[in-house]
């Protein structure tokens, strides 16, 4: 269940437009891409469907993938509408995140505060408060750890050399095309 929600939240956006006052596309503003924009902000890379596939791989290595899947499905959750749609995913996430027998359970205060006629009557921001903890315990703990790590770091590199054109030796195509047929 959890695994859908990632996918369906982490669909990439379409980049950012400024319109004329009669609607029409003017320009389109420029964006940062891939990791400079992972760096900018955790709020940035939960938005990049890869970066959130490269955080949680990074996550499973320290053991702590639960606390972005928990923030995944709390943000799956606040767009529920149905009323029992929304009741089945409360307790999917108390059950997998937040309940004592959970072999997921996140690290939060006041998971005890959540009981079961909570459940029953769930509204869209009842996981807001344990949400927002995991996400600046992400935010200052594992997403700078992340920042650092070697995966991003070789992700960077890789995405530099290709924006630069040094994907070869530190040539641009254009000066090995010279070299080689210059010779």
């Amino acid at each position: 269940m959890f695994t859908r929600a990632v996918s369906r939240l982490s669909r990439k956006r379409p980049p950012s437009e400024i319109h004329s006052s009669d609607g029409t596309e003017r320009i389109q503003e420029p964006e940062y891409k891939g990791t400079s924009r992972w760096a900018a902000s955790l709020e940035n890379l939960l938005e990049d469907p890869q970066g959130i596939a490269e955080f949680t791989e990074f996550l499973k290595k320290e053991f702590s993938e639960e606390n972005v899947l928990f923030w995944l499905a709390c943000e799956d959750f606040k767009r529920t509408q149905d009323k029992e749609q929304m009741q089945k995913k409360a307790q999917a996430i108390f059950a997998t995140f937040l309940s004592s027998k959970s072999s997921s359970q996140v690290n939060v205060e006041g998971q005890s505060r959540i009981n079961e006629m909570m459940l029953e009557e769930p509204h869209p921001l009842m996981f807001q408060r344990l949400q927002e903890q995991i996400f600046n315990l992400m935010k200052y703990d594992s997403y700078s750890r992340f920042l650092k790590s070697e995966v991003f770091l070789k992700l960077k590199a890789s995405e530099e050399s290709e924006h630069t054109g040094f994907g070869t030796g530190g040539e641009t195509a254009p000066k090995r095309a010279s070299r080689i047929y210059n010779t």
